[in-house]
């Protein structure tokens, strides 16, 4: 049987919201290990088959530790908000040939109390300038893919203000060429996430972000 999730780990999330602080948190580390990393881990592991057969090339990695699923630490070297730990849980679906690679193609879900806060992403996040020249430049040699790969999407993220330089201003996909960011998102929400559906829902959105993972992928030198 599929791992079905417990309002335990939105509870914990919620109270860690109150309670930010580090010596909160190693009272209820105990929790934080039952209620949270221990379902997401089993979940994980449960959606590797599931993703295998959307692509061979992208991974879901149950280990504790340098796997798909985040750090509860936040990393506060450079923030002004010093709050040690985050009040949200996150996985990542990485490929296998950018397992180390944030800013590569991915999958991405994110599970926060509140009913329109878990969802589920998938594209490439603030790719480097190499990759982001490697997509624009397939646009324009493919526009035709590139528009197939987009059918029925909302790509989301940044854009820049202005075309990237010594790209045609006048080009019929200036508005993503302009694109430094190329994500897509489906909300799925707490009770939904509660719900036995959950794992239908991450694969449901991840298959409707495969055609944009495909060119994303490809565009960078990456099997799909």
């Amino acid at each position: 049987m599929a791992t079905k999730l417990d309002s335990s780990l939105f509870k914990f999330l919620r109270d860690l919201r109150r309670n930010n602080e580090r010596a909160w948190f190693l009272e209820n580390r105990e929790r934080y290990e039952r209620d949270v990393r221990a379902p997401l881990l089993a979940l994980i592991g449960d959606f590797a088959p599931r993703l295998a057969k959307i692509s061979r090339h992208m991974l879901a990695d149950p280990r504790p530790v340098g796997g798909s699923l985040f750090r509860i630490h936040r990393d506060i070297r450079f923030a002004k908000d010093k709050s040690p730990y985050k009040t949200h849980a996150a996985l990542h679906f990485r490929h296998v040939d950018a397992s180390k690679d944030v800013h590569g193609p991915g999958y991405y879900v994110h599970l926060e109390p509140g009913c329109a806060s878990t969802f589920v992403a998938g594209g490439m996040w603030q790719p480097d300038a190499a990759a982001l020249g490697g997509i624009r430049d397939a646009m324009v040699a493919a526009p035709a893919r590139w528009k197939k790969a987009v059918a029925g999407l909302e790509l989301g993220g940044a854009q820049l203000t202005r075309p990237p330089r010594g790209y045609d201003a006048e080009h019929p996909l200036v508005d993503d060429l302009r694109r430094t960011d190329f994500i897509v998102s489906a909300d799925i929400g707490e009770p939904r996430a509660l719900g036995p559906g959950f794992l239908d829902d991450i694969e449901r959105a991840c298959r409707a972000a495969a055609p944009l993972m495909a060119f994303l992928a490809r565009a960078v030198g990456l099997p799909w």
